[in-house]
């Protein structure tokens, strides 16, 4: 009997190996067509989510959207992007320049990066070649996604401090800070489906899925996954990097002419390639969605798998525009409370469960056992919640009686909870002018016809 068959993750091991025996061998010429296609289809990508971003949300804000440019106004996004290449680009005084120009690459670089290893679909037959539709793949591929996420951040930072801007500044910051807490839960919801998977290679996460998609296994990791994901690309209702009522324009403030179309760029590329992960990680990569197969039978053969993939693709993009044109944009401390004291808290005990019925699993426990455990956390996640929403309502219970105490004070007092006014009777600061005397009834009689003033 092979090792494989004797231990599940042996066997786990070895088909990830396998996934990978298909790469490394293609000509140059084939690596160089598949770069180019992978480089042509973002940026293609770019101009169709730019132009469907202001149509679908015209529509429903119930008005046309773009609808000159082009037939139905599908060359919006084009001449948009010719007449910032065409605007003067000007850089402000006093910027530290090499780090001004560098950083709008720096941001757009890592995108396209990450898009090297996704799973289009399997090998097909390019020009004679026999090669898998992917760029590439690696042992750790997946945390390649991650590397360049954390990566594409600097150039949001880099820009926002060498403009030398405040509000450039502070965009830069929040950009920072945003990433990390929202990388985090986005790491942590990789981590189970390398737990169900058994392997970091895409193409093996893909394979895995053959029976049931990491959407419906890993449910709560898919939907934290779809939060993390808006908040890693700065959209609505997370865009407060970039906030116009707060930090006119955040990071890309002080940016004009192709410079910001490269932020402009890194930000759509982002969401290509977050959406690209979520139909890799979550939804099946290019396998057939579940029942074609019933009735086609070579769904998974060939080119179809791309049209699949397409699809699954394309449905992701339009919940970044549902979710844009549905949700206003939250306070700052609300989106780090999410990502900090929701979602991470969340993931990890949702981790540590699947890690235990995994192992039950592999190591062929009972079911009994595995129902018991699955039980527990579900007790245990029921407990948590329950006392979560009694630590809400006290939070709530406490905030009412304060706002019930400052009213009940206001409407004794009216100066109470007011802007700090100093008093008439003190003394005006910067004036040589004595304080004026307190006045009596009496007093006013007696001065009827002068005129008092406080100056």
């Amino acid at each position: 009997m092979t090792p494989a068959a004797l231990d599940p993750r042996v066997a786990a091991t070895l088909a990830s190996e396998e996934t990978l025996s298909a790469f490394g061998n293609d000509p140059w010429w084939i690596t160089t067509i598949k770069a180019l296609a992978i480089f042509v289809f973002l940026m293609l990508c770019v101009l169709m989510m730019i132009m469907a971003d202001r149509k679908v949300m015209g529509r429903m804000q119930q008005r046309h959207g773009p609808n000159r440019m082009g037939p139905f106004g599908l060359l919006q996004s084009l001449f948009d992007g010719i007449k910032l290449s065409l605007k003067e680009d000007l850089i402000p005084r006093g910027v530290d320049r090499f780090v001004y120009i560098a950083a709008p690459m720096i941001a757009a670089v890592p995108a396209f990066i990450a898009f090297s290893v996704i799973p289009i679909g399997p090998e097909v037959n390019l020009f004679g070649v026999i090669t898998p539709l992917q760029l590439t793949d690696l042992p750790v591929a997946a945390l390649v996604v991650l590397a360049t996420a954390a990566l594409g951040v600097y150039g949001f930072v880099l820009g926002g401090w060498a403009s030398q801007s405040p509000y450039a500044l502070l965009g830069g910051l929040r950009a920072s800070a945003q990433v990390i807490s929202y990388e985090i839960a986005m790491g942590l919801s990789f981590v189970a489906v390398f737990i169900m998977s058994g392997t970091l290679t895409m193409s093996g996460i893909v394979e895995a899925q053959r029976g049931l998609w990491f959407a419906v296994l890993l449910l709560p990791s898919f939907l934290i996954y779809l939060v993390t994901m808006i908040g890693e690309t700065n959209r609505l209702p997370f865009d407060l990097a970039e906030g116009e009522g707060e930090l006119v324009g955040g990071f890309m403030t002080e940016y004009g002419s192709m410079k910001f179309t490269m932020f402009f760029l890194a930000e759509y590329v982002n969401m290509c390639t977050v959406a690209a992960v979520s139909v890799t990680l979550f939804l099946g990569g290019w396998l057939a969605p579940p029942g074609i197969t019933a009735f086609f039978p070579g769904a998974n053969e060939g080119w179809w798998p791309a049209l699949w993939w397409l699809l699954k693709f394309v449905c992701v993009m339009f919940l970044f525009i549902w979710v844009r044109g549905s949700l206003p944009r939250v306070r700052y401390d609300q989106l780090m409370k999410l990502g900090w004291k929701v979602l991470i808290p969340i993931q990890l005990v949702w981790i540590t469960a699947v890690a235990v019925v995994r192992m039950l699993v592999l190591e062929q426990a009972s079911p009994v056992v595995i129902a018991l455990v699955v039980l527990a956390f579900t007790a245990a996640t029921v407990a948590a919640f329950y006392a979560w929403l009694r630590h809400v309502r006290r939070e709530r219970a406490e905030e009412a009686r304060e706002r019930a105490e400052n009213a009940r004070r206001a409407h004794k007092d009216p100066a109470f909870g007011g802007f700090p006014v100093p008093p008439s009777t003190a003394p005006h600061y910067g004036s040589s002018v004595l304080a004026e005397p307190p006045r009596t009834a009496a007093a006013d009689r007696n001065k009827k016809g002068e005129e008092v003033t406080g100056a």
